[in-house]
């Protein structure tokens, strides 16, 4: 696990060991972190000699970071062009040292834009993580320009370092390299950053606890649960679904293998899919109704239930059991429409996992400003807090909010699990998971983990498109490898 800082957390960590370091010494070492990345992205083409840099140098220290990194590329034979976006503004240390070292400086737009074009990297130091907003011109004229790889110092630059939205004109980064601490644009937009890199500066012991934390594959692996010798059916987690309709019964065939799949040591569906899910998945117990589903600790309501007043009085009945509660789909909408169902959730170890259009009805009748386009992360905690539930909000970066504000987020590292019913295979992993005794913020935050994992092995290749179902069947592969990973870390 690592955590996420915000800038301002950062910032004020920077003081006291800029105080006791030598004056700019802290950016030169911040430098050389980034002029190692660039030495690592330039030899991928070959030879690093004779290669030419483009730095886009925005004002002060973001712009100080990349000439500085430019003086050092210059030491190693590579040819450097600063592109100057605010010349009285540059950072005049950073300047000086790298005209010293032969580097060109350039201040004219048109001469830039042509420079940019015939890089064979360029480093973006136009913005760092203090700046709000889109780009000004010329920088978008220079962006357009971009044909090469772009190595972003600190953050991508039009891209908010806090919130990871995009205004207007922004940079899309290969990679990016950053100082002291990851930022939330980090985990955010990984589609901005890239690749990132974190260079140590040694802001570690003064910075205070993590706002927000990205779990790994030992972590997850560590809190799955694993049978013991005195361990069987029931003391592994008895999971019930509440899913599925005679409109909807792949809904409930999803989650109920998925479920099944995470370990569970039993599954037990109710619902009018019953035939459907016995089909498929002999091993779960199918009725008809909740009510005579038997004992089960843990519910997974929601996905293809309908919203009607059966579903309605299914959710009440799995939200009354005392057992913990992970609602999906038509479950989130039905909790979003009664002030009732809200009620008997708020306060009880309940997981919701809506996307953003079930998020926007779930608090919709809430008081207070929820908007994930505008920064995901407040948006789940301000909801987590005003339900009393834990919060899962989809995405390519899903964040987990628990009621007391903590916060996990795991950034996907592809799109490929916006398609139908890969929804319900995480409602199963939760599920399960919830049932073996995992707090809801644990069990959402290693079903996320496992879930994205679980995409990458059903498609089998980079970039390819996965169908739910391959995603439900390398469930237990991506369960492998998590283990695999906390063993190893042992």
């Amino acid at each position: 696990m690592y955590g996420v800082w915000t800038p301002e957390q950062v910032a004020t960590a920077e003081e006291p060991v800029l105080a006791r370091t030598p004056e700019g010494a802290l950016m030169r070492r911040a430098a050389h972190g980034a002029a190692q990345v660039a030495l690592r992205m330039l030899a991928e083409g070959g030879p690093v000699v004779g290669t030419h840099v483009v730095v886009l140098v925005g004002a002060g220290n973001n712009g100080g970071d990349g000439l500085w990194a430019g003086v050092e590329l210059r030491r190693r034979g590579v040819g450097v062009t600063a592109v100057l976006l605010a010349p009285d503004r540059a950072h005049p240390a950073g300047l000086a040292a790298l005209r010293k070292a032969r580097g060109r400086v350039v201040t004219d737009v048109e001469e830039g834009v042509a420079a940019v074009g015939r890089a064979d990297l360029v480093l973006d130091a136009i913005v760092g993580t203090s700046g709000r907003g889109g780009l000004r011109e010329p920088a978008p004229r220079l962006v357009a320009a971009i044909g090469c790889s772009v190595l972003a110092i600190d953050s991508p630059s039009g891209v908010d370092p806090l919130t990871g939205t995009v205004h207007d004109e922004a940079v899309t980064a290969t990679e990016t390299v950053t100082f002291g601490a990851r930022k939330p644009v980090h985990v955010l937009n990984r589609a901005r950053c890239g690749l990132v890199t974190l260079v140590d500066i040694g802001l570690g012991p003064e910075l205070p606890d993590a706002p927000v934390r990205v779990l790994d594959a030992v972590d997850v692996g560590r809190a799955w649960p694993v049978p013991g010798p005195g361990d069987d059916k029931y003391t592994q987690g008895v999971v019930g679904v509440a899913a599925g309709s005679a409109v909807y019964p792949g809904a409930a065939v999803l989650a109920s293998g998925a479920a099944a799949l995470a370990t569970s040591g039993m599954v037990r569906y109710a619902g009018s899919a019953a035939h459907e899910v016995r089909a498929a998945w002999p091993e779960v117990v199918a009725t008809d109704h909740v009510a005579d589903a038997g004992r089960v600790q843990a519910w997974a309501v929601g996905p293809g239930l309908g919203t009607g007043e059966d579903g309605a009085a299914t959710l009440a009945h799995v939200l009354d059991a005392g057992v913990p509660v992970l609602a999906d789909a038509d479950a989130i909408t039905l909790l979003g429409a009664s002030s009732d169902l809200r009620a008997r959730a708020a306060g009880n170890p309940v997981l919701v996992t809506p996307h953003a259009g079930e998020f926007a009805r779930l608090v919709a009748e809430l008081d207070g400003e929820f908007d994930p386009a505008a920064d995901r992360v407040d948006a789940a905690r301000r909801a987590a807090a005003a339900l009393g539930v834990t919060v899962l909000l989809k995405g390519n970066a899903t964040v987990v909010a628990a009621p007391d504000g903590r916060v996990l987020v795991h950034p996907a590292g592809s799109s490929w699990l916006a398609t139908a019913g890969s929804g319900d295979v995480l409602s199963g992993v939760a599920g399960a998971l919830l049932a073996a005794g995992l707090e809801p913020w644990w069990a959402g935050g290693c079903a996320a983990f496992v879930h994205a994992r679980a995409a990458g092995i059903g498609a089998g290749r980079p970039g390819a498109p996965v169908p739910a179902s391959h995603v439900r069947a390398a469930v237990p592969d991506a369960i492998r490898e998590v283990r695999a990973a906390a063993l190893a870390a042992s």
